[in-house]
């Protein structure tokens, strides 16, 4: 393969009777000068890099540029494989002190600009022919050197990544072990905030997700994108999370001592749980709990068991914390009251339509309607169930004295089935008042 630029291809061009290559070197100097000059103005990151820097290695980059390209210019070659190798290794450096892609690879425009604009500065009509082969080669020269350096600079950068996902990971593990994360949040190069909203999710399908036909982990990837970024929009520092197509566990930093937690932050949570759901376009069940760094595993197991309860309870999308559900989750730990409860549906269970349709009324205020569409039946199959779940328990669910009793019986037999040995304390402590 051929690594000539189109166009005149071993031929020298002059501007003037000069060989272009001789006018760009006896120039170099003044080059070197005029395209630092335009780096600082026109790319402003560079001016706040260090003096001896821009005085050291990116003045030597540059004169190196102007060799390089006066070379393109005189051999129509493009530069070979050293050449390229150190163009990547200057960018990894830029990307690693991060100067922005689009910077670095701007500057070596502004260099093949410059010195263009120098030798073109001389050219007469006479040298039409020499001018249209200089613009040739500068355009090869520019689309080797955009991609050279976008390789280098991506390289660094997917590295970085890799080693910074790693860290991060590193300092979620510990955060959810227990004890103090203070050395990997340094590793990390993160500052702990006071507190951290532990927020754990269930996510529904996406629409797309149960198309047929559909590729299903690409709408899924793209589902958990819209979160992640969404939630670090609204986040101060950076979240941390461990998330699959159903849902799982984030940390969201928050700038309060957890015990400061109050129904304000409470509201901005609640919409911030709408907002990501609508732009991920999936519904969320969220529990949350709130703790300093060194109590994040308590709280994430509590968290968890909220949201358990929450959905054994039927309860719809949207924001749970441990005061939404105390009935509930107190009925939800072990003890002989929790048994006789749950003993009260036993005759439900050869019935699990009845258990469901009794589960979804009450979770809908008692409305058949809404408690039929969401099973989707008719309203009279909703009361025929009613009565039959009656018959069987005795207990009715109209308003009246049995109704606190169906709710407590219904969070109880729904209890086993969420129950982990060595889950956990059996009352880790409400939101905000971690410990």
């Amino acid at each position: 393969m051929s690594n000539g630029v189109e166009g005149g291809a071993g031929r020298a061009p002059q501007i003037g009777g000069v060989p272009v290559r001789q006018r760009l070197l006896a120039a170099t100097a003044d080059m070197e000068s005029a395209v630092m000059a335009r780096l600082v103005e026109q790319l402003p990151v560079y001016g706040t890099l260090p003096s001896e820097q821009l005085r050291g290695e990116i003045t030597k980059q540059v004169e190196r540029g102007i060799r390089a390209f006066a070379e393109v210019l005189r051999t129509g070659e493009l530069p070979g494989d050293a050449e390229q190798a150190a163009m990547r290794e200057s960018a990894a450096r830029r990307a690693d002190e991060g100067v922005p892609l689009e910077a670095v690879v701007g500057a070596y425009h502004l260099g093949a600009e410059e010195c263009a604009a120098h030798v073109l500065a001389a050219a007469r009509p006479g040298d039409l022919a020499d001018v249209l082969l200089i613009q040739r080669r500068l355009l090869g020269y520019l689309r080797l050197v955009s991609s050279s350096v976008a390789a280098g600079y991506v390289q660094e950068r997917q590295a970085a990544l890799g080693d910074e996902q790693v860290a991060l990971q590193s300092l979620l593990s510990r955060l959810l072990e227990g004890g103090s994360p203070r050395a990997a949040a340094d590793r990390a190069g993160i500052r702990l905030p006071p507190s951290y909203l532990v927020l754990s999710i269930r996510m529904e399908p996406h629409p797309d997700e149960l198309l047929p036909g559909v590729h299903r982990p690409v709408v899924v990837r793209r589902k958990l994108r819209r979160f992640r970024n969404e939630l670090q929009r609204h986040s101060t520092g950076v979240p941390l999370s461990v998330l699959s197509a159903d849902g799982g566990l984030v940390l969201m930093p928050h700038e309060a001592p957890a015990a400061d937690f109050g129904a304000a932050d409470r509201d901005r949570l609640a919409r911030l749980v709408a907002q990501l759901g609508r732009l991920c376009g999936a519904e969320l069940l969220v529990a949350a709990a709130v703790a300093a760094p060194e109590g994040v595993a308590r709280a994430a197991r509590l968290a968890g068991e909220v949201r358990e309860v929450a959905e054994g309870a039927g309860r719809g999308p949207g924001l749970y914390l441990l005061d939404d559900l105390l009935l509930e989750y107190q009925l939800s730990r072990p003890s002989p009251a929790r048994d006789g409860l749950a003993a009260l549906l036993d005759p439900l269970d050869a019935r699990p339509e009845l258990l469901d349709t009794l589960r979804t009324f009450l979770a809908c205020g008692l409305d058949r309607r809404r408690a039929a569409a969401r099973l989707q039946v008719h309203p009279n199959t909703v009361d025929y169930r009613l009565r039959k779940a009656t018959d069987l328990t005795g207990l009715d669910p109209a308003p009246g004295a049995d109704l606190l009793t169906l709710h407590a019986a219904l969070a109880a037999h729904d209890a086993p089935r969420r129950s982990r040995p060595g889950a956990g304390p059996s009352h880790p402590g409400r939101p905000g008042r971690p410990g």
